[in-house]
């Protein structure tokens, strides 16, 4: 990693906190390409998308078949909280070139539960709002899903969710269309 190619703090690894082990700490004190700084810097959307060709790779508990992104509960308990998700991925989202990614496994609970869902449903919330939602990645495959319509970001969802889950999803997804 040279950063050399950043539109800002140019040649610099930039950080809010360092966690680790001596050997970390001894590398980064008085390293000149390694600044810390506040997380209003680090986490401020219009300063992110500063960065050209910016790539947000997050994680998540759920997706929906709209794009709706639950990366904060499971099954009704607070599993995490927002953190600097939502600010990486708008700055991601107004970066030129910007992407911001939802990296899951499609399954969880030995494959019994999908995490690509008809839809997000209380007592669980929706951390990224759809219109926001950009690439989702299970181990099988990619949903990009920026500037498609609602049927075809549920058609590209259905393709990479568990294979087990795959006809369920469908129906449900066809049991909700209204027109």
């Amino acid at each position: 990693v040279t950063n050399r190619r950043k539109n800002i703090d140019t040649g610099v690894s930039v950080a809010a906190e360092l966690m680790g082990t001596e050997i970390l700490y001894d590398f980064a004190h008085n390293n000149p390409i390694l600044k810390t700084k506040p997380y209003t810097y680090t986490h401020n959307p219009r300063i992110i998308a500063r960065i050209s060709n910016f790539a947000a790779i997050n994680s998540a508990m759920e997706v929906d078949l709209s794009g709706q992104v639950n990366a904060e509960f499971i099954a009704g308990r607070q599993m995490s909280s927002v953190g600097g998700l939502l600010d990486f991925i708008v700055g991601a989202f107004f970066s030129d070139n910007g992407m911001s990614i939802i990296a899951m496994t499609s399954t969880a609970k030995g494959g019994k539960t999908s995490r690509i869902v008809p839809q997000i449903e209380p007592p669980s919330y929706v951390t990224v709002p759809r219109h926001m939602a950009d690439i989702v990645v299970t181990e099988y495959g990619i949903a990009r899903l920026r500037g498609k319509n609602l049927r075809e970001r549920a058609e590209a969802l259905i393709k990479i969710a568990h294979p087990a889950h795959r006809e369920s999803l469908e129906r449900r997804w066809k049991e909700s269309i209204r027109t």
